[in-house]
């Protein structure tokens, strides 16, 4: 505490941002404020404070900071570090699959209907996002079949009108069918349609489908009626009295106590688009937490609209600053308290209250399994953290096709991005423990170095592991999961530990220890599978269907190399000519 107490003085009164680490010097939490001092002193005062707060600065061991010119900065900075860092005090959003939109790019002289998930920064005009039961590709047919605009790609190769012309569905800007000011017209009715200016579609697919029905093209006039039907829920969703503003975000957020919830309503062109609900694992609601969802929330891939608003007052300059910047226009933030906006606002918190409800037990659950089953493991093994656990495998059959695999879980959970596969470079034969020696060596010469590494085996492999980690002069906590019965295995120490097979400590190290055996056998067999494939694929006669035969009859190389004529005869599907070309291949000709 006295080095802490010193850095506390040292503060300075500028805006910036504020990076809290534990005793292993792992980022726990990364914070914004408009003035340093005074926001990092609040956490080590005798105030109390919430829960999951108070748990945060017990684990506080140093921190660091930096200025930044303004707060709109260090909110951009707050971001950034965030996403890098995934500190677990900060409230984090997961990345989920972003709901569809509809883009336009108004720069083209015969723009094309696209739908994407990625919003960019690009001139496109984008439409959505499209969610909760409004289907974005029932939102394009209702534009084709009411103003006939392309949905083709970007490029203009044709070489005859399709059969999107032919049906009604295009006017073949391609084949010169229209001409620039007339498409242009067609593509300003689109976008007046998509922001609710434009009324005329339900009239146009109204007359198709009566049209279709006279000439008894009843599937026509089926796919008319479930497009007027979207037409529908699309004007179901109209918000009255908004005045000017037609898009709105409104955020809320609902609290367990122990877990957290948030909401954001999402209105487009005066229409109801649907909710995003997030559930947070934190109990914390205050203004900062919802500035700092807000913050993430824009920062992934999320539109911004013209107003934001949010359920109770604070000082939004700096978030104002940033979202205007983030959108390139200005933004506006407000705390309704009355009429339509307030209306939306109670909305999106009956929807967290609601998501909390439904989804708090399977986060309890999941905040089991990971977080909680990784500090269970830290306290068990006496570790200052498990938050990086490391686990390795070796696969090959019988000597052959050597590989391993290296999976990482950070906080209980997978990271696939820190995956790693090593093809064994070194190792003559079958000698798994001259394998492992070869991968730790490798994988402790760089990067981030593992809380944990996970030996799948008991003593003896544990053992051999901890003089292959001590030779490269590194000194990293280690333990064996031996199969049979499940033990954890410590090094200098005689018995291992036995754990209840219900421990969600003991179910995280399965879940490693399956998951490097996984990953490695599936390394093995693609890179076996590509071998054998090369090789059969010079093989006259063998083309891919008997291909796929021999490799199921022979999922080693080696059997398949030294088998004989009559065993190669008798696979089923394989007739005596293919075997017998195999056979000369791999023996030469008899």
């Amino acid at each position: 505490m006295p080095v802490l107490k010193e850095q506390l003085d040292d503060l300075p009164l500028n805006s910036g941002v504020y990076i809290m680490k534990d005793v292993t010097g792992k980022v726990i939490y990364v914070g914004k404020a408009v003035v340093l001092k005074n926001r990092v002193r609040q956490y080590f005062n005798n105030s109390p404070k919430q829960v999951k707060v108070q748990a945060m600065v017990d684990n506080i061991d140093s921190f660091e900071y930096i200025i930044t010119l303004s707060e709109k900065d260090a909110l951009s900075l707050e971001s950034n570090l965030v996403k890098k860092y995934n500190p677990r005090y900060n409230i984090l959003l997961k990345d989920d699959k972003a709901s569809p939109y509809i883009k336009i790019d108004m720069r083209e002289d015969f723009p094309t209907i696209e739908v994407t998930r990625k919003l960019k920064r690009d001139g496109a005009k984008y439409f959505g996002p499209y969610l909760n039961g409004l289907r974005v590709w029932d939102i394009v047919g209702i534009i084709r079949s009411a103003y006939g605009m392309r949905t083709c790609p970007k490029k203009m190769t044709a070489k005859r009108e399709c059969l999107n012309y032919h049906i009604g569905l295009c006017k073949a800007p391609c084949m010169g069918r229209i001409d620039k000011e007339d498409y242009a017209k067609i593509v300003k009715r689109v976008t007046d349609f998509l922001t609710g200016k434009d009324g005329t579609a339900e009239e146009v697919i109204k007359s198709k489908m009566e049209a279709a029905a006279q000439n008894e093209d009843f599937e026509r006039a089926i796919v008319y009626r479930d497009q007027l039907a979207m037409l529908d829920l699309l004007k179901s969703r109209t918000v009255a009295d908004l005045g000017k503003v037609m898009d709105v975000d409104s955020f809320a957020m609902s609290s367990s106590g122990v877990y957290g919830a948030a909401s954001v309503n999402v209105v487009r062109g005066g229409k109801m688009m649907g909710v995003y609900n997030y559930v947070l694992g934190d109990a914390v609601t205050d203004n900062e937490a919802m500035a700092s969802f807000a913050i993430q929330y824009y920062g992934g891939n999320h539109d911004i609209p013209d107003e934001v608003c949010f359920p109770n007052e604070f000082d939004c300059e700096g978030l104002k600053e940033y979202l205007s910047a983030l959108k390139g226009k200005k933004v506006e933030i407000s705390f309704p308290k009355k009429g339509a906006k307030r209306k939306l606002l109670l909305m999106a918190e009956k929807n967290a209250l609601d998501y909390l409800d439904k989804s708090a037990e399977k986060q309890r659950r999941t905040q089991n399994m990971t977080v909680g089953a990784a500090d269970r493991l830290k306290n068990i093994l006496g570790l200052n953290s498990a938050r990086r656990i490391e686990c390795y495998d070796i696969s090959h059959i019988s000597g052959t096709d050597k590989v391993a695999s290296g999976v990482v879980f950070i906080d209980g959970a997978p990271s696939k991005s820190d995956y790693r596969r090593y093809k064994i470079r070194t190792v003559e034969g079958n000698n798994d423990f001259a394998c492992m020696a070869e991968v730790i060596g490798r994988r402790l010469g760089h990067g981030d170095l593992p809380d944990l590494i996970v030996i799948d085996g008991g003593k003896g492999q544990l053992s051999s592991a901890l003089e292959i980690m001590r030779g490269t002069g590194a000194d990293i906590p280690m333990i064996g999961l031996a199969k049979r019965e499940e033990e954890i295995y410590l090094p200098n120490r005689s018995e291992p530990i036995v754990l209840s097979k219900s421990d969600y400590a003991l179910r995280l190290l399965q879940r490693i220890r399956d998951e490097a055996h996984r990953f490695a056998i599936t390394y093995h067999r693609n890179l076996r599978v590509k071998r054998l494939t090369s090789e059969l694929d010079s093989v006259k006669g063998v083309g891919p269907k008997k291909r796929e035969i021999l490799l199921k009859a022979f999922p080693n190389f080696a059997d398949l190399k030294n088998s004989s004529l009559s065993e190669l005869s008798a696979i089923s599907g394989i007739d005596e000519r293919t075997a017998r070309s195999v056979y000369e291949h791999f023996h030469g000709e008899k």
